[in-house]
This record gives C-alpha cells, sequence and structure tokens, in this order.
C-alpha cells in the first residue's frame, strides 16, 4: 500500500476558516482557500480529508472558484490502472483573492453609507414641511 501525506486544518486555519466566513465568504469556500492556501496543489480527495468537506462540497467550492478564475486544474495519470486524477492549485495568489474581498466589502459599506446619506436627505425635508 502507498502512503500519503495530507494536511490538516490546525487552529490557525480555522481562525482562517473564521474570519472569511465572518466576511460571508460561504464556508465550503472558506474551507477551501484555507487548505489551498497551504499547499502547492492537492486533488480533490486530498482537499476533502484535509478541509473538512464532503466530495459534493468540494465539487461546490471547486465550481464557484472556476467562476472567479482562481483555481487551476492538470490532469495527473495514476501509475496504475484507473480513472486519472486532477489536481488543483489556487491560479490567483491569495492576496489577489483577499484584495478582492476586500474591494467587495468597501462597495457594500459604500452603499449603505449612501442609503443612510439619503434617509438623513428624506427625514430633514420631512422636517421642514
Amino acid at each position: 500500500m502507498k502512503e500519503s501525506f495530507v494536511m490538516k486544518f490546525d487552529s490557525r486555519d480555522m481562525q482562517v476558516v473564521e474570519i472569511l466566513r465572518s466576511l460571508g465568504v460561504p464556508r465550503k469556500v472558506s474551507n477551501m482557500l484555507a487548505y489551498l492556501a497551504n499547499v502547492e496543489e492537492a486533488t480533490s480527495r486530498d482537499i476533502e480529508r484535509g478541509s473538512e468537506l464532503r466530495q459534493p462540497e468540494v465539487s461546490i467550492a471547486l465550481r464557484m472558484l472556476r467562476k472567479n478564475n482562481w483555481i487551476e486544474e492538470r490532469i495527473c495519470k495514476n501509475d496504475c490502472t484507473g480513472r486519472p486524477m486532477k489536481v488543483y492549485r489556487l491560479k490567483t495568489p491569495i492576496e489577489q483573492i483577499l484584495h478582492h474581498y476586500e474591494q467587495e466589502k468597501i462597495r457594500e459599506a459604500n452603499m449603505a453609507m449612501e442609503k443612510i446619506e439619503k434617509l438623513r436627505v428624506l427625514l430633514t425635508q420631512a422636517e421642514s414641511i
């Protein structure tokens, strides 16, 4: 039997996941980003084992990362017979991904401030009538 080494989440990784989730990043994507940020590349099975996600959740998270063009995949042929495996890695640096979420939060804050300002104008107009 072949020995395999799979990275597993530690307390620091769990903090990363929790902070990403607090920013509105879905749990599946948070776990996936936290895992892939710490490895060079991984199979979906490695991701499953290391990120505490089930196979369908890995697929959903991969779909979301593909949509943002943050993931790269390649096919790796097995030594033995069977289906070739896909190996995944972050194509976009984690700093750039964090910048994406930062910009998203800035846009949300600006929209909220615009609404507050509009309320202020509407309510001060109502007082002057």
